[in-house]
């Protein structure tokens, strides 16, 4: 039988589940952070993306609903996370909309759920399932660890070219510069939460699984939509 780790032990484990399968490794990240995507490629990641992060306060409020009373920290640190997507400032949403207007899309057409592919449908059923049906401290594990920590390292290679290449200002690119920050506090702090409370064989081996899912989930999403929109068209050009 496996043994219970330590904290030293655990987080590294975590941090190797996630490895091989950041989605910095799919060809829409790779030609993104290379400036070899058109602007209308970046309309159609924002009209995706949308529907992936645009419910994720709603995710996080299924999780507080079920995390032990007992756990407050955890609690204050759900509503602090839900606090900062919806209200705390501008709106999270309203900024990926602002850059998503300045590629050369529409707020409509961001919001119109229509516009997702199937796979970032999936993506989103997949959070609000894990929101819903796991254990809290495993939810934690996939949403915070496994998603959301990605999320700086993955910006860091974009938000350069976004300027460079692409031309976008400060103000265009804000949703990116925010979430660098507020995602690298995040993530650490959803690390500290699994690492405390994960504290039986089963469910480190359980947050474990579910964090290698969460990064594969984000990773098949991005690729996805090269496949989609950058493959796709050109295979009609050609």
């Amino acid at each position: 039988m496996t043994a219970l780790m330590t904290h030293d032990e655990f987080r590294t484990a975590l941090e190797n589940a996630i490895k091989g399968k950041s989605a910095n490794a799919s060809p829409f990240s790779i030609a993104w952070a290379n400036g070899t995507l058109t602007r209308e490629h970046l309309c159609r990641w924002a009209e995706n993306h949308y529907h992936y992060v645009g419910p994720f306060a709603d995710y996080l409020g299924y999780l507080y609903a079920r995390m032990p009373a007992h756990m407050t920290e955890a609690k204050d640190f759900l509503l602090a996370n839900m606090y900062e997507e919806e209200i705390g400032g501008d709106r999270h949403t309203d900024l990926l909309i602002r850059f998503a207007e300045a590629c050369g899309t529409t707020a409509e057409r961001v919001k119109n759920p229509d516009n997702m592919s199937p796979t970032t449908r999936g993506l989103q059923s997949w959070c609000y399932a894990v929101a819903m049906r796991e254990d809290p401290v495993v939810a934690v594990a996939a949403l915070v660890v496994g998603l959301e920590s990605q999320v700086p390292s993955i910006y860091r290679k974009q938000t350069p070219t976004l300027r460079e290449k692409y031309g976008f200002t400060d103000e265009e690119v804000e949703f990116f510069d925010l979430h660098i920050v507020s995602d690298e506090i995040h993530g650490e702090r959803g690390y500290q939460i699994v690492l405390e409370h994960a504290n039986t064989v089963e469910l480190q081996q359980a947050c474990l699984k579910i964090c290698g899912i969460g990064a594969q989930m984000r990773l098949l999403y991005t690729t996805a939509l090269y496949h989609d929109y950058v493959e796709r068209r050109l295979d009609v050009a050609a």
